[in-house]
């Protein structure tokens, strides 16, 4: 595991009135770029890894923006946020998930006691939240990585069908004896709030940062395929399984984020409600083989690897998203990035540069 944290150890620059700074909750790599999404928005940022400019080990800037909207055909309007938690980048396809999960308004200081009674009691769902998508990569024009709507190879962004209230994978929850009454509930009250993502070949593990129940947090498996200009969901097994269910013991924390290296899954886990709280990194040894070999629709699992702990401040500084360092980015043992929602000064440098920290075996 890794145990050795390089504090504000990354330097993210963003263009004036970029969306994504001060949310971030997923990233990714294609060699020397750094993709990055953030939860109140409805598009991702691309930045080029650039020469440092102080103490940081890795500096990167000059980021693109892309438009989902110029993507895919969204289930909601061009401008609605996606609240897109959770990426992966695997062999030239770059994969997104947002939480799924209702919102529920919150109460405001300037405003007087029954309008945030009547705020406090609003739900909504807007209507890219329920999206999981693939997005092909290739070069552009200039060499640089870039996301396209179809790929000179034939390749095709797609995502899963459906539409704005309801898509396969939320049909089959509503039916689920786990997790059918969550989905009333928003997501930062303990309801179905997706922010893991992790692929496999055709095997997506979605992790839920909500519901925690009795302490146990879920994963959920899924296969993917494409149907037309869409994807559709596949059986796991001849008797038609389309959701295997995997609860892990997290200490009461809800998962954040995934990440496989090799055999083994890693997990960022967190509070999953709006609580400044323990955030630590566990592992799953042999994940791979135990998902590999698993037959049971629900399994759970309780021999989780050793733990890091990351730090958190009071509203401030929660590590949303992680992800491996390429090969030889830098030198040394492999690496992590880790990345924080709502940074707090010390994670600034003026109003739209942010830092991460680096994460390495001791």
């Amino acid at each position: 595991m890794p145990n050795i944290r390089s504090a504000n150890a990354v330097r993210l620059e963003f263009p004036p009135g970029g969306l994504v700074h001060t949310n971030l909750s997923g990233a990714a790599f294609t060699g020397d770029w750094l993709w990055v999404v953030g939860d109140e928005a409805a598009g991702i940022e691309r930045l080029r890894r650039l020469e440092p400019v102080g103490q940081e080990r890795l500096r990167y800037g000059e980021a693109r923006a892309f438009a989902l909207a110029d993507l895919l055909d969204l289930p909601g309007a061009a401008d609605e946020e996606a609240d897109l938690e959770g990426m992966a980048e695997v062999d030239g396809w770059l994969w997104i998930v947002g939480s799924h999960g209702l919102k529920r308004k919150n109460a405001r200081p300037d405003r007087d006691h029954a309008e945030n009674a009547r705020r406090l009691a609003k739900l909504s769902l807007d209507g890219n939240r329920r999206l999981l998508a693939c997005l092909p990569i290739e070069p552009g024009d200039d060499g640089t990585p870039t996301l396209v709507r179809q790929a000179r190879d034939g390749r095709r962004a797609l995502r899963l069908e459906g539409k704005a209230r309801a898509n396969p994978l939320t049909q089959v929850l509503a039916d689920d004896p786990h997790f059918a009454d969550y989905l009333k509930i928003p997501g930062k009250d303990n309801g179905l709030d997706i922010e893991g993502l992790a692929v496999g070949g055709d095997r997506l593990l979605l992790g839920l940062r909500g519901p925690v129940l009795r302490g146990w947090s879920a994963l959920l498996e899924i296969a993917v395929a494409r149907r037309g200009a869409q994807l559709a969901l596949q059986p796991l097994d001849a008797r038609g399984t389309l959701v295997r269910k995997h609860f892990l013991q997290l200490q009461g924390l809800g998962i954040r984020d995934l990440h496989f290296r090799g055999d083994d899954l890693y997990i960022l886990a967190g509070p999953t409600m709006v609580l400044d709280g323990d955030i630590r990194l566990f592992t799953w040894p042999g994940a791979r083989a135990a998902l590999a070999g698993n037959t049971e629709p629900v399994r759970f699992e309780h021999a989780l690897g050793e733990t890091t702990a990351l730090p958190h401040r009071r509203g401030s500084n929660r590590a949303e998203a992680f992800c491996e360092l390429p090969a030889g980015l830098l030198p040394g043992q492999p690496g992590w990035l880790v990345l924080y929602d709502a940074p707090g000064s010390d994670r600034m440098d003026g109003e739209f540069t942010v830092f991460g920290d680096l994460l390495q075996r001791g």
